[in-house]
């Protein structure tokens, strides 16, 4: 591709060129000694502008240097690389990989600078580079170029503002909407499964990425509402209820009877301990499906954490009524009996979901804990074992504290059975 000379622009260029490619054309062409300069794009829009760029701007040594994986020592790793001093203008990407850790994600629309972002964790990285900012002018005399996505120039500007004080510039640039509309769909088909297998800086760049797309694109309100709730979805693999109660409400922002994300806002309010506001949340949605077992089941939870195990049998028995084969509300109302002090009840619905997956490890200890209490040791021990076996890590511990195992406490073949399993775990 032939180079254009731009140290002279006519009229025909700036009316035909994107302004903001322009500018940045323009700082790139005429940088002297060191800059920094931020492009806001994403990977693919980057790749085409460092192409474009290297066929603009002529007279100039490109190179660049993709930071693979969390780097905490730019400098150093510059060091490594005997490209660099040979390099007029050289563009970074993968920035964002040494920032993730240190960003906590979140709907922007309800977060302060102060919640968005943990405020008590500087990155290695950025605290290396105000370390050695003399050395690292004095040694590259160039113009650095990051390309990040927008996630990361909001996070610089409110976490390191000074860092936009070593002569940077920032551009942006919005991918094509198609682009945008197929990330988003790519995104869509991810799986609430295979999130759980993810890192948590997996978890988080996915976080943020949605929050870009959200913000930057035209999406109809459908697809707003979906990508919500993958964020909302990603945050509770993360386990960070809030902000997934955020997203799921930032949803029915958009579509205020929106099942799924009322039904995914009451498993987040259940998880942050606020049992009534969960409540509610199934009640909307059951509202609009009143056949969903699994909310009914979740209600019965919620009822149950408030003491009110009535009511909590009550919903169970509405989900038995749709489902009457469901093991997990099968145990769940037994617990309820069991709460009520209805022991020889509890252990029937106890064997009922047994029935149906022996290896359920919380029936078995529900089970022992309920032998216990009606004073039948031979019958606890017998399930506790079986419950250890399956889960030691869970049931080793909660045995030596459960006070339903009370009146075993002073069992030799309790305190048997626990030493024993403990050392085999």
């Amino acid at each position: 591709m032939p180079q254009q000379d731009l140290s002279e622009w006519d009229e025909d260029l700036v009316v035909s060129v994107d302004q903001e490619y322009i500018a940045l054309l323009r700082s790139i062409r005429w940088a002297k000694g060191f800059g920094l300069l931020f492009v806001q794009c994403s990977p693919a829009e980057g790749k085409r502008l460092i192409e474009r760029i290297q066929g603009d701007v002529g007279g100039k040594r490109f190179n660049q240097l993709m930071l693979d994986g969390s780097v905490t020592d730019l400098y150093e790793l510059l060091q490594s690389r005997p490209e660099v001093p040979q390099s007029d203008v050289l563009f970074l990407t993968g920035l964002e990989k040494s920032l993730i850790e240190y960003m906590e994600p979140g709907p922007q629309r309800t977060y302060t600078a102060q919640d968005f972002y943990a405020e008590d964790r500087i990155p290695r990285l950025l605290g290396q580079l105000n370390l050695q900012r003399e050395i690292l002018k004095e040694t590259y005399p160039l113009c650095f170029v990051f390309l990040v996505p927008r996630y990361v120039v909001k996070y610089l500007v409110r976490k390191a503002p000074d860092f936009f004080d070593w002569r940077a510039g920032v551009w942006e640039f919005v991918s094509p909407q198609e682009e945008i509309e197929k990330q988003s769909q790519q995104i869509l088909q991810g799986e609430y499964e295979q999130y759980l297998d993810w890192s948590s800086t997996q978890r988080r760049k996915r976080i943020f990425e949605i929050e870009d797309l959200v913000s930057e694109s035209n999406f109809a309100d459908n697809e707003i509402i979906s990508l919500r709730i993958e964020q909302g979805n990603l945050c509770v693999a993360d386990e960070r209820y809030k902000e997934a109660f955020e997203s799921f409400d930032a949803a029915l922002a958009t579509k205020p009877d929106d099942h799924t994300a009322l039904y995914n806002k009451g498993l987040s309010l259940n998880n942050l301990g606020y049992y009534e506001a969960a409540i509610a949340s199934y009640d909307a949605a059951l509202a609009i499906k009143p056949n969903d077992y699994i909310a009914l089941n979740n209600k019965g939870n919620s009822l149950s954490h408030l003491g009110r195990y009535e009511a909590a049998i009550a919903s169970y028995d509405a989900a038995l009524a749709i489902k009457p084969d469901d093991y997990v509300v099968l145990n769940n109302k037994g617990s309820s009996l069991h709460n009520l002090g209805r022991y020889e009840d509890a252990i029937h619905f106890y064997d009922a979901a047994l029935a149906l997956k022996s290896d359920l490890h919380e029936a078995l200890n529900n089970k022992s804990c309920a032998y216990a209490l009606l004073n039948k040791p031979d019958e606890a021990l017998k399930y506790l074992k079986k419950a250890i076996e399956l889960a030691p890590e869970r049931y080793i511990e909660l045995a030596k504290a459960d006070t339903d195992f009370d009146s075993l406490r002073n069992d030799p073949r309790f305190q048997a059975l626990i030493q024993s399993l403990s050392q085999n775990s």
